[in-house]
């Protein structure tokens, strides 16, 4: 089977999980050059490699140029099986996105799965586990695929030490997805979880959001002792049609203000565009949607992730997408398999 030729320099990770996931679904083998080269420190870190073993592990694969800092892979993969797997980041990397790079995968397996994975639940430049189980999974519950998650241990970075465990249902019934407004508020919270750190700490980043953001439903919640200190300003909005949910994590030098204003002002500019899905949400529908047959949705201008994801799915399905600029910062993007 002839070998995908992909360029990794315009984008990050993303590009990579996607390329796996869809190499374990289509049985296409893939070689990406230029790993991460978008990056200030290309090719592969240790929450990638994690992904590149887990996508190994479901399917018999193997792949060549699987190390730390390696900037060309070859994949291939074998055949995906169901059934009980264990996988480890090794650092605070997330926990989410190894779950992202097997899901699609394990939903065509025929059988159900259940996968436990150590790291990171709560860090920056990745979906917090409250995303994926709230607003990512009710998402791809519309296109027929079903998971189930359980948050076994919180781990904030740098230190990690979380844990995710996932329940994975065959794909069976697939459905386009298209979802051009979001309906009516239902309702919204702002939750703030931490551990090991000054009440107070999270008391200020949950009223600077609610000043930003107000709502009615905040609150902080204080996590039973783990592995390392960490804070979050989760805030979430629920419409007749969608989920949003806008997160800011604890950072050395960053006020508890300024991290609870910036969530709060994330979910305000969403709102304002009138859009059915966030910007990250986006991004992570695109695959999904692509399996399922295709479809639409309004969103908010994109970042550079749509359009590198949106490449390497042409290159193993090939679809093709339109974008329509729908004024005052919505637009809608339709996928065509």
């Amino acid at each position: 089977m002839k070998v995908i030729s992909l360029d990794g320099s315009a984008g990050g990770g993303q590009m990579l999980r996607t390329a796996l996931s869809l190499s374990v679904v289509t049985g296409q083998p893939f070689r990406m050059n230029h790993l991460r080269g978008a990056r200030r420190k290309p090719g592969l870190m240790r929450q990638h490699l994690a992904c590149v073993r887990a996508a190994c592990a479901i399917s018999g694969g193997t792949a060549d140029g699987a190390e730390i800092g390696s900037t060309e892979l070859v994949f291939r993969a074998g055949k995906v099986r169901s059934g009980t797997y264990e996988f480890a980041v090794g650092t605070a990397g997330s926990t989410g996105l190894v779950l992202q790079t097997v899901l699609p995968a394990l939903w065509q397996a025929g059988g159900a799965s259940e996968v436990k994975i150590f790291g990171g639940t709560h860090n920056p430049m990745a979906p917090p586990f409250e995303f994926l189980e709230r607003v990512y999974l009710p998402a791809l519950a519309k296109m027929g695929a079903r998971a189930q998650l359980e948050l076994k241990e919180s781990g904030f970075a740098p230190v990690g030490g979380g844990c995710i465990l996932a329940k994975v249902e065959p794909w069976e019934s697939r459905m386009s997805f298209d979802v051009q407004e979001p309906g009516e508020l239902v309702a919204s919270s702002i939750r703030v979880p931490f551990r090991e750190l000054p009440v107070s700490i999270a008391g200020r980043m949950m009223d600077a959001a609610v000043q930003v953001f107000p709502c009615e439903d905040a609150q902080v919640k204080a996590l039973p002792a783990g592995p390392g200190m960490g804070v979050a300003c989760l805030v979430e909005a629920e419409f007749q049609h969608t989920r949003e949910m806008t997160c800011t994590f604890g950072a050395q030098g960053v006020s508890a203000e300024r991290l609870g204003r910036r969530a709060g002002k994330a979910m305000r500019d969403w709102m304002g565009t009138g859009s059915a899905v966030g910007r990250h949400l986006a991004d992570q529908l695109l695959l999904p949607m692509a399996l399922a047959g295709g479809g639409s949705f309004t969103t908010m201008s994109p970042d550079s992730h749509v359009e590198t994801n949106l490449s390497v799915i042409h290159a193993f399905l090939g679809t093709q997408h339109v974008w329509e600029d729908l004024g005052s910062g919505r637009l809608r993007l339709t996928l065509h398999p």
